[in-house]
C-alpha cells in the first residue's frame, strides 16, 4: 500500500500529535474514546509517529478533545440544526463522532493541511472544507453566507500558536460575523507555555506556541460582552464527564491535580459567549 506523505508547515505538523492519539487509544480495551477512522490515517500516512509513543500529552489530547466533544454535543441537543466550524480542523474526525444527523459543518485550515484531508475526507451537502488562513475574512465571509443559525466554533490546539494580536483578530471577526455564537478554545498560561521547551510533545517538533493566556477571564475583557461560560484545566473537567472516564483514568486525573503541577494548571479549555 502507497503511504500518503504529509508535506505540512512547522504549526501545521502538529495535527499528528492529536491524531495519533486518538489512534493510539482507539486499539486499548478500556478507551477514553473510538475513533477507527483515526487508527485507519495513521496507517495511511508515511510518518514517524513512534516519536510520540508513550507520551503524557496524548492522554491530555484525548481530555480535551473529550471536553470540545461535549461542548459539540451539548450545542447540538440545543441546537439540532446550527452551525459548527472546526478552526484548524487538521485531520480531526470529530464529524464522525458526534454529528447529529442535520448539522451544518465547515472544516477550516490552511491550504497544506486541508490537501492532505482531501486524501481521507470528501465535501457532503452539509459538510465543507475551507482552504484559508483562521485571520482571512473571506472564510468567515462564505460561512455566513452559507449558514443563518446558531454558530459554535471550535479551535482546538490552534489559537496558542498565534500571536496576541492576531487572536484578538480571530475573536473580532468571530464576533462581528457571528454575533452571539460560542467559541471552544484552549489556551497556555506561564506555567504551561514557559515549558514548551521541556514538553514531551512539542519538543519532538519544531513548533512553538506564540500567545500566552495567563487568565481566561481576562477574555472577557477583550471585547464588551464576551463572557466565559466555562474554564477547566484538563485535571479539574467537569464531574459528569469525569465519571464517564475509565477508572485508571480517573484515578490518574485525581493523582496528577493533587500534585498541582505548573505545566497542568496553566493549560485551560474555554468556552466563551461572543457578543
Amino acid at each position: 500500500m502507497d503511504r500518503e506523505k504529509p508535506r505540512l508547515g512547522t504549526v501545521q505538523e502538529t495535527l499528528l500529535i492529536p491524531l495519533y492519539a486518538r489512534a493510539v487509544e482507539n486499539r486499548k480495551e478500556h478507551a477514553l474514546l473510538r475513533d477507527a477512522r483515526a487508527e485507519e490515517i495513521v496507517a495511511s500516512i508515511d510518518y514517524d509517529f513512534g516519536r510520540f509513543d508513550d507520551l503524557p500529552s496524548l492522554t491530555g489530547a484525548l481530555l480535551r478533545t473529550l471536553l470540545f466533544d461535549r461542548w459539540v454535543t451539548d450545542f447540538l441537543s440545543e441546537h439540532p440544526d446550527g452551525t459548527v466550524v472546526e478552526i484548524g480542523t487538521g485531520l480531526n474526525t470529530r464529524h464522525e463522532r458526534v454529528d447529529n444527523g442535520r448539522a451544518r459543518w465547515f472544516e477550516l485550515d490552511l491550504p497544506d493541511v486541508i490537501a492532505l484531508r482531501r486524501t481521507f475526507f470528501t465535501d457532503t451537502p452539509r459538510r465543507t472544507m475551507i482552504a484559508a488562513s483562521v485571520t482571512d475574512e473571506s472564510w468567515a465571509v462564505e460561512v455566513a453566507s452559507r449558514t443563518d443559525g446558531p454558530c459554535l466554533f471550535v479551535a482546538e490546539a490552534v489559537l496558542p500558536y498565534l500571536h496576541e494580536p492576531d487572536v484578538r483578530r480571530v475573536v473580532d471577526l468571530l464576533a462581528d460575523r457571528f454575533p452571539g455564537s460560542l467559541l471552544a478554545l484552549d489556551t497556555a498560561g506561564p506555567g504551561f507555555f514557559d515549558t514548551q521547551e521541556q514538553h514531551d510533545a512539542l519538543s519532538k517538533v519544531d513548533a512553538r506556541m506564540h500567545w500566552n493566556c495567563p487568565d481566561p477571564a481576562g477574555l472577557a475583557d477583550w471585547r464588551p460582552g464576551i463572557g466565559v461560560l466555562a474554564s477547566h484545566t484538563l485535571t479539574s473537567l467537569p464531574g459528569p464527564l469525569l465519571a464517564e472516564l475509565p477508572l485508571p483514568y480517573q484515578q490518574m486525573v485525581s493523582a496528577i491535580a493533587a500534585q498541582r503541577l505548573p505545566q497542568a494548571e496553566g493549560y485551560r479549555l474555554n468556552l466563551l459567549h461572543l457578543p
